[in-house]
């Protein structure tokens, strides 16, 4: 069995071939972490606990001095008696009081996995969980910590639920999915932080006393800071090394925290961030917390990645996409703006069906009024100006070119300029007798009411049940402010942010199982909510407003960390660039946006016949080599430079392809070899332009010359078939 209980030690051990996570139950009540890590044979306790009497520190045992909650190396808090950590839960009760005394009643360990109500989840496949049943035995209110491990993955999530089952309502203030204290402070905390078109930075920085965190307060996840911390090694690289990653499934507001405290430990906390939350939990009822997933690596940022890329795609995106190879698309959106007829777009599409291109998305502007971004959001009828006959038939004439048809949406907003606000105003987010704050002259539209949710999938499903949309571009262009709702009652108003959450899981959930072969793109802004519970519905996401080349390759550097390339959608756009004014080539646009999920967004009818023609040899090359980049492995080899050169790689069991973008040219270059390090030792690999072979582990090891690059921002790409001739 993976999960067993020792009942003599009073130990847990979650165990595979990859991973240990050892849980113990001390004084009979206490629930401690003893270790994680490099999967153990067995375990005895050798690492056991030290038990200091310590000034300043408190003792729930009065004769014992030396055993202090304080210093105790948790897997939860406790509640004013006296752990001052940070605290994964808060409870206050009627008469205002916050203490709680959670003790150990019974566990159970169980094949599968239970759903989690509401939320998004890893799918339960292998996986055995352990459910560690806590009670307040004086307020009668239960805590259920739950660990769900998946047997062939280096991989288990955590989350927890809250029970009341006493007599009167309880507040909790506070409701963590994971708590973890490691003994040890010597790490490294890894995250990915930016903004708007400048995303997924990846930042380092060693552990120090006292609290470090990133958080959102903003309604979403956002594009400030992925809901994702790791603690490495102090030498740990994309190569070698242990890494601890979390990764928190949720879309609102969270929060990821380190503490190292006074004696050298450190507690890991993530959750749903407090500041904006208060749930009433009547009698009767339950709070179930969005889950963490913990991967553990002792190879490195590149393991842990693998780690991340394989669960995320056999265990969380929508089944029918899990290995469903994804189509070459043209989006309309830099080409056309607000600008838009049936007949250029009908052209358009004309012309990329000549070239190859698989899908045609027809981006913001075909509905209502919608000339510009001031109006209309919210009225979900066509235009009929720009198209006269509608989407449905807009849509067959695409098919009949033999291709997809995709359509963009803006669901959770409305514009104050248009008939659905006129006529629902109460829709949107609002605090009585306070001005409303817009974004981009827009509102948030309040997802935590079931009237607006129903309106939303039956507008969705008035599109998708004709049978003409093949793909979904679904956006969400601004945080939420003034949240307030006018039916909550007064001491219920702090829960509207996660209510909102689960208002548009409802909604996603319904839609997407109601046309589960409707391919589906996460947008905000670009990577604004580009997060694992997002895809559990929307198998990939546009990665950044950013389409510039050189941006891009660090972009989705960073975002490589969690998601495989198939989930990053990447699109060569027109020069100069739109957000950047950058001019770079044609090759190195093909080649960045090929190492994601490929597709264009440029006016295709004013390219030169030779960039037409290069158009047409990146479409097929992607074509010829879609499985390698959409469901191979990726790796990163070199992390982006000052002068942004970067190199990364594919491979699968026939081929691989290692692409170097240089950056900016730079005078007495130094010498480089790029050693690809991940291919099969003992192949041997034919370069398809030199026509050369070489050993895989000649590649690994001794490496290929980069050459000298006069320019910027120019790529060069290798690519290798393994072939039969043996390694002589």
């Amino acid at each position: 069995m993976p999960i067993t209980f020792d009942s003599q030690q009073n130990i847990f051990h979650l165990k595979n071939d990859y991973i240990s996570y050892i849980i113990g139950i001390e004084k009979g009540k206490y629930i401690t972490h003893r270790y994680f890590g490099k999967s153990l044979t067995s375990y005895h306790g050798s690492n056991e606990l030290q038990f200091i009497d310590r000034g300043f520190a408190t003792n729930p045992i009065p004769d014992e001095r030396t055993f202090s909650l304080n210093a105790l190396p948790l897997e939860t808090s406790t509640q004013g008696n006296g752990d001052h950590r940070i605290p994964n839960y808060q409870i206050r009760n009627q008469q205002g009081f916050n203490i709680t005394d959670f003790t150990y009643k019974e566990h159970r360990i169980y094949e599968g996995k239970r759903e989690l109500e509401g939320l998004p989840y890893l799918r339960k496949d292998n996986t055995t969980s352990l459910e560690i049943v806590l009670e307040d035995e004086r307020q009668t209110i239960q805590m259920i910590l739950t660990y769900n491990l998946y047997e062939n993955d280096a991989v288990l999530t955590r989350n927890a639920r809250f029970i009341n089952s006493g007599n009167q309502a309880i507040f909790l203030e506070n409701a963590g999915s994971l708590l973890v204290d490691f003994p040890r402070w010597d790490l490294d905390m890894v995250t990915l932080n930016g903004s708007h078109t400048n995303e997924a930075n990846l930042h380092r920085q060693s552990l120090h006393p006292g609290i470090q965190k990133i958080e959102s307060s903003r309604g979403t996840s956002s594009p400030q800071h992925q809901p994702f911390l790791a603690l490495a090694n102090r030498e740990t690289t994309e190569f070698s090394g242990e890494v601890f990653a979390f990764h928190f499934v949720y879309s609102g507001n969270f929060v990821a925290q380190v503490e190292v405290e006074q004696y050298g430990s450190s507690r890991v906390q993530i959750g749903i961030q407090p500041d904006t939350f208060k749930w009433k939990l009547d009698s009767g009822q339950n709070f179930q917390t969005p889950e963490v997933v913990i991967n553990y690596s002792d190879q490195g940022f590149n393991q842990m990645s693998q780690n991340f890329h394989k669960i995320y795609q056999k265990n969380l995106i929508p089944n029918p996409f899990t290995d469903k190879a994804r189509p070459i698309l043209l989006n309309t959106w830099e080409a056309n703006y607000f600008d838009l007829s049936e007949e250029s777009l009908v052209q358009q599409a004309e012309l990329a069906s000549k070239l190859g291109i698989e899908l045609f998305v027809l981006d913001d502007g075909w509905f209502g009024e919608r000339n510009d971004d001031t109006s209309s959001l919210g009225d979900w009828q066509v235009n009929p100006a720009k198209l006269p006959n509608g989407i449905a038939h807009l849509a067959e004439r695409i098919h009949q070119l033999n291709m997809q048809f995709g359509l963009w949406f803006e669901p959770e907003m409305v514009s104050k300029n248009s008939d659905l606000f006129r006529k629902h105003p109460d829709w949107a987010l609002q605090v009585p007798g306070y001005h409303l704050t817009e974004g981009r002259q827009q509102l948030v539209l309040d997802l935590s009411r079931v009237e607006v949710q129903n309106y939303l999938i039956d507008v969705l499903s008035g599109y998708l049940a004709t049978g003409k949309i093949d793909y979904v571009k679904w956006d969400m262009n601004r945080h939420l402010t003034e949240v307030g709702n006018q039916t909550l009652p007064s001491d219920q108003q702090k829960e509207l942010y996660h209510r909102y959450v689960l208002g548009l899981y409802r909604i996603l959930k319904t839609v997407t199982e109601r046309y589960p072969y409707v391919l589906f793109e996460n947008c905000s802004s670009g990577g604004g909510r580009f997060d694992p519970s997002m895809m559990a519905y929307m198998p990939q996401t546009w990665t950044s407003d950013n389409s510039d080349a050189l941006c891009r390759s660090v972009i989705q550097y960073g975002y490589s960390y969690l998601y495989p390339p198939v989930m990053m959608g990447a699109h060569v756009s027109d020069i100069p660039n739109h957000q950047v004014g950058r001019n770079t080539p044609l090759d190195t646009r093909g080649w960045i946006a090929m190492s994601g999920n490929f597709g264009f967004e440029l006016d295709i009818t004013k390219q030169t016949t030779e960039n037409l023609q290069k158009i047409t040899e990146q479409i097929s090359w992607y074509k010829e080599h879609r499985e390698l980049i959409q469901f191979g492995d990726f790796y990163r080899i070199q992390a982006p430079s000052e002068t942004g050169a970067t190199a990364w790689l594919f491979k699968n069991q026939e081929e691989a392809l290692l692409v170097y973008s240089n950056g900016l040219a730079r005078p007495a270059v130094p010498v480089q070899y790029l050693q690809t390090k991940f291919l099969d030792e003992n192949a041997i690999y034919q370069d398809s332009t030199t026509k050369k072979y070489y050993s895989g582990s000649e590649l690994n090891h001794a490496g290929i010359l980069v050459p000298r690059i006069k320019g910027d921002f120019e790529v060069i790409a290798y690519h290798w078939k393994k072939t039969e001739i043996s390694n002589k």
